[in-house]
């Protein structure tokens, strides 16, 4: 048994109450201790992912009670990496809110970041569905409170939205976890697909209600058509960095629907096969048409990206949907990607805010620091669009060779490429708009108003912005590397064996020998 795996939750879990009872008053003492944390998080987060890059598997019984019984925390190659990337993506996203000075602008955004942390790394690491559920709530409370950060009408009206679908989710949460704990007696994952596979054909009715139930709560949290209504406003009147922030967020939504239908419903079992291939598919192919439109018809730059991360997420589930190895591995390539681009794309659009005093998609007097802002804007619209050469066209292209096989490939061929034109178009029309267009002359727009709005961004601003675009480059240099490893991580999710002999403790364990057990 691993200690180091409980850490990445109590850190961000004691550093919370530590920033707001010792240091309330004092900004300067929050950021110090923030960007301290959140450091310290990189170091175990690589400590984790490196220990299980072999293909080990670790775990944390709390109080030492064993499973199924018990509470129990599993790293894997799959889960380390996923927490790896929110700590990686919280460090910039930090150095962004503290060189805008968006941290300042409200009460407790530092803890309540700390709190965000704590569930999303939490939600990675979970071992059970129970308490996949009580980290969900972690994170929906932490991110309605930076939701709303530095006030506003429009941010309050957003987030109580955002927090009504939420609740929705977490409503049918419990009512599937009910569902399958009075089925199978268990909520532990390694024992629940041991459990699932042994229910026989006449008694599955309560374990498809359950499955679907499910399936809905992960669409939800994953912004997937027809449940994605929520995203679009919530993202775009969210503050910058928290709307980066967020970028990992609908990526915890991925990561259950492949921890979940791999280990506990496999696309072999007769029980949610049919479920799967019905809906799934199309409604992922959906969401990526629906993402692309929004961008060409966007009005406002962060709802262009926030219709970008729905395009994005359209995509990454069509991955999903193909439930094969080589599908898995192109998703978990893909969603390292998208969420690196959206968190670029969301401050860039902040930049802009900054620049000139809004995010309108029309032409205006040139901004402040125009020259810097716009190369960031065409790296990052070329990220999210999949245009070469960076890691955006090769995760489309493994999506693409990924789907060869799959009965609805003319249409997954189709909906890729044309989404995919179209978003080339609307991030084009956007970018000539905001920076071209407003180099002409337009006195008109030339306002005593708009001048006391725009101010230059800070250093630390395009540093933050620079780390996240410096990220994608190494994600593109090292495409081999990074596929390769999230093939075998893929490999594993399709042969849990090793996983579950560990976590249940039973004989003839298949992960290697380590230190850490």
């Amino acid at each position: 048994m691993s200690h180091w795996i409980i850490l990445p939750i109590v850190l961000p879990a004691l550093m919370a109450p530590f920033i707001v009872l010792a240091a309330r008053f004092h900004i300067g003492i929050q950021r110090v201790f923030s960007v301290v944390g959140v450091l310290l998080l990189i170091a175990l987060a690589a400590g984790l992912a490196w220990h299980v890059a072999d293909g080990t598997v670790i775990y944390y019984r709390l109080s030492d009670w064993a499973a199924p019984f018990g509470i129990v925390l599993v790293g894997d190659r799959l889960s380390t990496m996923m927490v790896l990337l929110t700590v990686v993506l919280a460090l910039f996203v930090l150095l962004y809110a503290i060189g805008s000075g968006w941290d300042s602008r409200g009460d407790h955004f530092h803890a309540l970041f700390q709190f965000q942390l704590m569930g999303i790394l939490g939600a990675f690491l979970t071992g059970d569905l129970f308490n996949l559920f009580v980290f969900f709530e972690v994170l929906l409370i932490a991110s309605y409170g930076l939701m709303i950060h530095a006030g506003g009408n429009d941010r309050l009206k957003a987030g109580t939205q955002y927090v009504l679908y939420n609740l929705i989710g977490s409503t049918l949460f419990l009512f599937a976890l009910g569902a399958i704990y009075a089925e199978t007696g268990t909520l532990n994952m390694a024992d629940l697909g041991r459990r699932v596979a042994e229910i026989g054909p006449e008694e599955t009715v309560g374990i498809r209600v359950a499955a679907v139930l499910l399936l809905l709560v992960f669409a939800i949290k994953a912004a997937l058509v027809p449940l994605h209504f929520w995203l679009p406003s919530s993202y775009a009147e969210a503050p910058a960095p928290v709307a980066a922030l967020f970028a990992i967020m609908t990526k915890v939504g991925a990561y259950a629907i492949i921890r979940v239908y791999t280990m506990i419903f496999p696309p072999d079992l007769d029980v949610t096969s049919n479920l799967l291939e019905t809906w799934f598919l199309p409604a992922a192919l959906i969401s990526c048409a629906i993402g692309a439109i929004g961008v060409l018809a966007a009005r406002k730059m962060d709802r262009l990206v926030a219709f970008a991360v729905v395009g994005s997420m359209g995509m990454v589930m069509i991955a999903i949907s193909l439930f094969t190895p080589q599908g898995i591995g192109a998703a978990l390539y893909y969603i390292i990607h998208s969420t690196l681009a959206a968190a670029v794309l969301f401050l860039v659009s902040d930049l802009i805010r900054t620049g000139r005093g809004n995010v309108d998609v029309t032409a205006q007097i040139p901004m402040a620091g125009t020259f810097l802002t716009a190369g960031m804007f065409f790296a990052g619209a070329i990220a999210m669009a999949g245009l070469p050469p960076l890691s955006g066209f090769l995760g489309k292209l493994l999506i693409l060779q990924a789907s060869v096989s799959a009965d609805l490939v003319v249409w997954v061929w189709a909906v890729v490429l044309i989404s995919s034109l179209i978003s080339v178009v609307g991030f084009a029309r956007a970018g000539s708009t905001v920076f071209w267009k407003s180099h002409g002359t337009l006195p008109d727009l030339d306002t005593d108003e708009n001048k006391e709005v725009a101010t230059p961004p800070t250093i630390l601003s395009y540093v933050a912005i620079g780390g996240l675009f410096a990220l994608l480059v190494l994600h593109t240099v090292f495409a081999g590397q990074v596929h390769g490893y999230t093939t075998d991580i893929a490999r594993d999710l399709f042969a849990p064996q090793a996983y579950n002999s560990i976590v249940l403790d039973t004989p003839g364990k298949l992960s290697k020998p380590s230190e850490g057990h």
